[in-house]
């Protein structure tokens, strides 16, 4: 018998009620429980951050991060980034408009850092972004790109552009 326990997640300001083993992560709920699959999957160990999501704010790595240590946080993916009338984020606005999506598996976690980045006050140089950006790793050659897209939604979102709406659902799942 596998033992379960409940718990609450307030993801992209939405309730969602689950009943977990205590050892599932975050990444898993989101992927397997909930069906949110923007955050991806990669290596799983913590080490190339396509699993970035926000947690009260802040970067995590969802995959070392326990759905039931986030209980009363507020959980942000990346498909909580668009706004409810449609409108992208300042960030992925940028990375569309610089060509920043090299592959696309690990766009969604790329982006959830640059977020991060620029709330942190960290991308005020390219050198500077490359160093808040280096936890997500990216063998393609869009690099440039990225920064570049960081660079410029720094400047959209110190311009006062908007960062997202405002929802609040409960959903119960499984």
């Amino acid at each position: 018998m596998t033992r379960t326990t409940h718990v609450r997640l307030d993801i992209n300001d939405k309730m969602y009620e689950l009943d977990l083993e205590p050892r599932v992560t975050l990444l898993d709920a989101l992927r397997e429980e909930i069906g949110l699959t923007g955050t991806k999957k990669g290596c799983d160990q913590g080490q190339c951050g396509a699993c970035t999501c926000h947690v009260d704010g802040r970067r995590v790595l969802s995959c070392l991060t326990l759905a039931a240590q986030v209980e009363g946080r507020q959980v942000t993916t990346i498909e909580g980034l668009v706004s409810q009338d449609g409108t992208l984020h300042a960030v992925q606005a940028a990375f569309l408009e610089q060509d920043a999506f090299q592959c696309g598996y690990c766009t969604p976690g790329q982006i959830m850092s640059a977020v991060a980045c620029i709330r942190e006050g960290h991308a005020g140089s390219d050198a500077e972004i490359r160093e808040y950006m280096s936890g997500n790793l990216c063998r393609c050659g869009a690099y440039n790109s990225i920064v570049a897209a960081v660079r410029e939604a720094a400047g959209r979102l110190a311009g006062g552009a908007s960062a997202r709406a405002e929802v609040r659902e409960t959903v119960e799942v499984g």
